[in-house]
């Protein structure tokens, strides 16, 4: 188990930690019925603190921001010396958390998505892990949220009896939410990405070997070029190039943000 605390990624604050010390890490939130805001964090997600700095100043006051996808993790490994092997993938942590769960009765809840997709989710994971509890399920609005939905989205998250909530909004929705209900559940909300459709079966997964290689972008980007295309044809070579800049000390990377000064919730 490593961690070695946060490190600054061109101004976002990552954690250097490896898939076992995030597993603990949220399952102690969850056993103390703790707060918690976690976000499994790829170049995208990254590149929305940096380019927004409200945004930035959330994810550099969530409690654990791991590194999800081979850049991340290299950018960690070069600019600060850590020794993460592998990456903290948001739907590999998911899996490791529910297996966890399941064995010791801590309760899970899904937020976001299809109920279609939510369906399919629900099933894969009972018939992966036998007797998980989930607590409930509830699909995204797909609209931003009324100041009173969330007072109403809270008390059935916390009426379900969940000990872990996971979010599958999607950048920059889901670190929002996140953000702004950690402070009225306790418990970790942990901030999944794409997890919900590709452990439901709906998202086809990249080759291990390009996963090894940093390509799970290219995969991706050929599944759905015209959804993805700005993501990785104009966010990752400005993402390498901040990295280097930082790498040779020619840019400092301010993490400081700024605050919000209005809930900006999305359901």
């Amino acid at each position: 188990m490593l961690n070695m605390g946060k490190q600054n990624i061109i101004g976002i604050m990552i954690d250097a930690v490896d898939c076992e010390a995030a597993t603990e890490f949220v399952l102690t939130a969850a056993r103390e019925k703790r707060g918690a805001a976690i976000s499994a964090l790829a170049v995208h997600g990254l590149m929305t603190g940096v380019l927004d700095a409200i945004q930035k100043f959330r994810l550099n006051h969530f409690d654990l921001v791991v590194p999800d996808g081979q850049p991340v993790r290299w950018a960690v490994n070069r600019l600060h010396r850590t020794r993460l092997i592998a990456p903290v993938i948001g739907r590999n942590l998911t899996l490791k958390l529910c297996a966890h769960a399941a064995a010791e009765g801590l309760p899970v809840y899904f937020y976001g998505s299809t109920p279609d997709v939510l369906s399919s989710l629900k099933q894969s994971l009972e018939g992966k892990f036998p007797g998980i509890l989930i607590a409930g399920m509830a699909p995204s609005k797909f609209r931003r949220l009324e100041p009173k939905e969330k007072a109403i989205i809270a008390a059935a998250i916390r009426d379900s009896g969940a000990s872990i909530v996971f979010v599958g909004l999607g950048c920059p929705k889901q670190e929002v939410f996140a953000y702004e209900f950690r402070d009225v559940l306790q418990m970790p909300i942990v901030a999944v990405g794409a997890a919900f459709p590709f452990l439901a079966g709906r998202l086809p997964e990249a080759p291990q070997w390009m996963q090894d290689a940093g390509l799970e972008w290219l995969f991706r980007f050929a599944s759905e070029p015209r959804r993805l295309w700005r993501r990785y044809v104009i966010l990752n070579p400005t993402y390498i190039l901040l990295v280097i800049l930082q790498a040779l000390g020619l840019s400092n990377f301010s993490t400081s943000g700024k605050a919000p000064t209005d809930e900006l919730l999305y359901g």
